[in-house]
């Protein structure tokens, strides 16, 4: 069976599970499994060193999985920003059909897809910045709360409050992101008036994740409580895992360092050798709250299976009893 709603419809998938781009994990053999497997996966564009290495990435996927993906391209600011429109163009010359977008106002790569029929999801972390998105004319919006890995904005707002709010005022179909890793999260989200789930570090922790199997091991071992919230006092937040690294940071912003004090402990390309080397205390890399509900590393195809499967009995089972009861017990 297959829950839809406005989210599959709209993206032409059969569940309405989302695994969003992810830096140095986005890659051809996550998001083909994550495909095979009914839901929706995003190849991460800025993973790959150059548009010409996402082209190879993409055909990749396409050797791998014959239903639909996507790819994310985030747009933050930088001293020497990525060639954006190179990407852009190399994700449309390529047939890509959806787009993940994050960061800043992307007003003209949303044009630009949207001008070549591609369905454009954009991620934000406040209702304003949805209603923008909208206002934009994207095809859908992914709302990160509080508890989500990577940036939930500043205004600290949990996925509970942040999700109907969202809800309220948002027209276009809508998926909740942070903090979400099984079949409970997503009866929530439904609830609470979102089309489906994304998920991150819970796809972290899968067969077909291309990182270290110690990371993938290490999210499995770690709780609810095994994050940082890094930035705060430079208002650019990013929740990342709890290690040596990460809790170094938090003291040296307590004590007021600057961004090019912390600058080498945080560099990229630490967090990729985590990824790549298993050795957490490497470097920074991004996991969420949700480590506390991730028990098992299952195949992307057994989880989100599992997830729907759940999900349905839950609704169809636990919920419908209390609905019975309480008809019976006014009749």
């Amino acid at each position: 069976m297959a829950l839809k709603t406005r989210f599959t419809e709209t993206f032409g998938i059969e569940h309405p599970v989302v695994q969003g781009g992810m830096q140095w994990v986005g890659r051809a053999e996550l998001v083909a499994a994550v495909a095979n497997g009914g839901g929706l996966g995003f190849i991460t564009a800025l993973t790959q060193p150059t548009p010409e290495k996402l082209t190879e990435e993409i055909a990749r996927c396409r050797s791998l999985t014959d239903k639909p993906f996507g790819v994310n391209l985030t747009i933050l600011p930088a001293i020497k920003p990525p060639p954006y429109a190179e990407y852009r163009q190399a994700i449309i010359e390529a047939g890509v059909k959806i787009v993940e977008t994050a960061g800043n106002k992307p007003q003209e790569h949303v044009d630009e897809f949207r001008k070549h029929g591609i369905k454009v999801l954009h991620k934000c972390t406040s209702v304003r910045h949805a209603l923008s998105a909208e206002r934009m004319g994207v095809d859908g919006i992914s709302i990160d709360g509080l508890e989500c890995a990577g940036h939930p904005g500043e205004d600290d707002v949990g996925g509970l409050i942040l999700i109907p709010a969202a809800a309220d005022k948002v027209k276009i179909p809508m998926i909740a992101s942070g903090g979400f890793g099984d079949a409970r999260g997503l009866v929530a989200a439904l609830a609470l008036g979102a089309d489906g789930i994304n998920m991150g570090t819970r796809f972290m922790a899968t067969v077909e994740s291309p990182i270290h199997e110690q990371i993938k091991q290490q999210i499995v071992d770690n709780d609810e409580r095994a994050t940082n919230l890094i930035f705060r006092t430079m208002r650019n937040t990013s929740r990342v895992a709890k290690n040596d690294v990460s809790d170094q940071v938090v003291a040296m912003e307590k004590e007021g360092a600057t961004f090019e004090q912390v600058r080498e402990l945080v560099a990229g390309v630490r967090g990729r050798v985590v990824f790549e080397d298993g050795d957490q205390n490497h470097g920074i890399w991004s996991a969420g709250q949700v480590q506390g509900l991730i028990h098992d590393i299952p195949t992307c195809a057994e989880l989100i299976h599992r997830i729907v499967r759940e999900a349905e009995e839950i609704i169809n089972g636990r919920l419908e009893r209390m609905v019975g009861k309480r008809a019976l017990a006014d009749a």
